[in-house]
């Protein structure tokens, strides 16, 4: 039986709008279920704080399994596992006795020098809104509600605070508000607003973006304030928000003295207040009837298997890769003590042993390798060879792994990194172990693009691993060793170089963020002003190859099609490929990128098979958002279907002539 709101007094009501220190909402003695949300899209982060006064005088943390990042889980592609991963962060919520699980992110990657960027999918707005709603079903089908954030245009942490991100309609429409409209048919039970204001206003008060929220989008969950977001709490409870966190000591007051002085309507709190109280219902329903599915080893298997399969080979010269025999000497800071997540409110503390890598290597290769590690140092002469830093074994070695990347040191929440480089040691390491070794193979981990220029052409093989998890090593090496086959793409383009980004260094001055770019954000400014980049969007290397034939396109009317096309696994090994596809407005009245993302699929193939990849287009495949016409609008003429492994190998192309009727289109000539 649901709970009647007429029941509870204003100031009830009130205190319910308030929260209850810093994980929970108020039951008001009793009287409504409890509720308790927690952190996070890696895994839940048992961090419980005591409170006084609305400030934290003490926490204590515990442990969970940790789960790769969420920019791992977008470089698998494969919403299946995008699922499991909400399904299993869900499950131990379910055993630890959480009801919200504070995730998943699907804020764009604007600029690869966001520090919160290993939180969030990708810089393309369908593939983070489509992997967010994968994980997000996961989530609820546990009964655990997901909480989707950051709304929106959080592409930053530098001042996020202050600084206004300053984005013109069309942009914020196609660019930063897709992923969440896609990521919301997932019907998560809540959504978090960024800490940043939009063009002027802070998004908890902003009743514009709210609007589109329930109106548009036809969101009916709980809108909840990032963590201390609010600045004025009668505001943004009149713009919509329903709850704001935590417990701030004047916020009971600023609401009570808007609805005192009218400004803010006792129908707007019953609805904000009725949303609440059917969360915490179904928190209730959910604790009465949660089981918990699986044990902690298989959440560590599942991990493994996520961290494995968003693993991404980008180079591989000579064939170097997979290892199979010899003396292999693998050393680095990541060899021993990997990053496995970035720094802020996603990191898990985890019990799980992570083992050095080369004992991981060893462990599947058996006597067929001899795994070196930094013991001593190679002199000549009583001279040092290459610097003090180059091990013996190094140059002893038939193979060298090295394990480099950031931290959560570099990366991390409310902060953002100045450089696309490794630390200038690490560098120094790499080339001079080439200068001792032809053989070097990296292994390399971070939250977000890397720049690779000072070495990149001296190292034979390069895998990047991203911030995976517990399991991060083991999967390392079973695709070092060919157990199996890489088969993760980029989500987000590695450039050249900071200056080549469509930002480049440039942050804001600490009160504006004007986003000049407009929709040209990643691949869709690197392909459009023919720019090169290092490693393109949607490119991994396999083990394997594959061969893309016999496309079709069907129609079923004028902005609906079938694409449809054969993916052959050439090779002898086992292997999975990302078929990407992508569509082209050839000639537009506005200015439109290149190529668009609009379909992929994932598909594993024994040692030459076939497989027929079908996927569908729809009218929003071939729109942009018209401002004058306040609306999604397709224009006639021809389009290109474009079906590829990246979005700079397109493989397969297909024209398809759109013409509506002229009641639905504006005059538009081609001279």
């Amino acid at each position: 039986m649901k709970f009647d709101i007429k029941k509870l007094s204003i100031e009830e009501k009130v205190t319910l709008l308030t929260g209850k220190e810093w994980w929970r909402l108020d039951s008001l003695d009793g009287k409504l279920p409890e509720l308790e949300m927690h952190d996070g899209p890696h895994g839940c982060r048992r961090v419980i704080y005591t409170m006084e006064n609305g400030k934290i005088v003490s926490r204590e943390r515990f442990s969970s399994t940790a789960m790769p990042s969420l920019a791992v889980v977008a470089n698998t592609w494969n919403t299946e596992l995008a699922r499991l991963d909400g399904e299993t962060i869900a499950d131990e919520f379910v055993e630890y006795g959480k009801d919200v699980l504070l995730g998943p992110g699907v804020n764009i990657k604007r600029t690869p020098l966001c520090g919160r960027n290993f939180e969030y999918f990708s810089e393309d707005p369908y593939l983070s809104g489509t992997m967010g709603r994968a994980f997000i079903e996961g989530a609820e089908s546990r009964g655990v509600s997901a909480c989707v954030k950051h709304y929106c245009a959080n592409n930053r942490e530098y001042d996020r605070d202050y600084q206004s991100s300053e984005v013109d309609e069309r942009t914020l429409r196609e660019i930063y508000l897709t992923p969440f409209e896609l990521a919301l048919e997932g019907k998560p039970g809540c959504l978090m607003t960024s800490y940043n204001p939009i063009n002027g206003i802070y998004a908890s008060e902003n009743e514009y973006l709210m609007n589109i929220l329930r109106n548009e989008f036809g969101f009916g969950g709980v809108v909840m304030s990032d963590w201390y977001g609010v600045r004025e709490s009668g505001r943004a409870h009149r713009a919509g928000l329903d709850v704001e966190m935590p417990f701030r000591t004047d916020a009971y007051g600023q609401v009570m003295r808007a609805y005192e002085a009218g400004e803010l309507s006792i129908e707007t709190i019953d609805a904000e207040v009725t949303r609440l109280v059917e969360l915490m219902e179904k928190a209730r329903e959910s604790r009465r009837n949660g089981s918990v599915k699986r044990t902690h080893e298989q959440r560590h298997e599942i991990a493994r298997e996520i961290a494995e399969e968003g693993i991404v080979l980008l180079k591989n010269e000579d064939g170097i890769l997979p290892l199979k025999s010899g003396k292999i000497h693998v050393s680095g800071s990541g060899a021993k003590s990997p990053a496995i997540g970035g720094g802020g409110s996603s990191t898990i503390q985890t019990d799980y042993e992570i083992r050095h890598l080369g004992d991981e290597i060893k462990d599947i290769l058996g006597d067929a390798v001899t795994i070196l590690t930094e013991k001593s140092i190679f002199r000549t002469n009583g001279k040092v060879v290459a610097g003090n830093r180059v091990p013996y074994t190094a140059y002893d070695a038939d193979t060298v792994v090295l394990s480099f990347g950031t931290d959560a040191t570099i990366e991390f929440e409310d902060a953002d990194r100045t450089s696309l480089r490794l630390p200038k040691s690490m560098e120094d390491i790499i080339v001079e172990t080439a200068d001792v070794n032809e053989n070097v193979v990296i292994v390399l981990y971070s939250g977000s693009a890397i720049d690779v220029s000072p070495w990149i052409d001296r190292v034979k093989a390069l895998l990047y691993i991203g911030y995976g998890g517990e399991g991060i090593q083991e999967a390392t090496a079973r695709v070092l060793c060919g157990k199996v086959s890489p088969s993760g793409k980029l989500a987000e383009t590695f450039p050249m170089c900071l200056e080549d980004t469509p930002t480049g260094s440039y942050r804001g001055n600490g009160f504006v963020d004007r986003y000049t770019e407009g929709v040209f954000v990643g691949y869709r400014y690197y392909d459009s002003y023919k720019k090169n980049v290092r490693f393109p969007f949607g490119f991994g290397l396999s083990y394997a190859e594959f061969e893309y034939s016999d496309m079709t396109v069907k129609k079923h009317s004028e902005t609906d099609y079938t694409v449809s096309f054969t993916v052959t696994n050439k090779s002898d090994i086992t292997a999975k490929e990302v078929a990407e596809l992508y569509v082209k407005d050839v000639f537009s009245a506005v200015s439109r990128p290149e190529k668009e993302l609009k379909g992929f699929a994932k598909i594993e193939l024994a040692p030459g098979e076939s497989k027929r990849v079908e996927l569908k287009l729809a009218e929003r495949a071939f729109a942009y958002y018209s401002v004058f016409q306040k609306k999604w609008y397709v224009e006639n003429g021809a389009f290109e279907i474009l079906v590829g492994s990246s979005s700079r190998d397109i493989r397969l192309k297909a024209r398809v002539d759109i013409s509506l009727p002229a009641s639905e289109q504006v005059t538009f000539v081609v001279h």
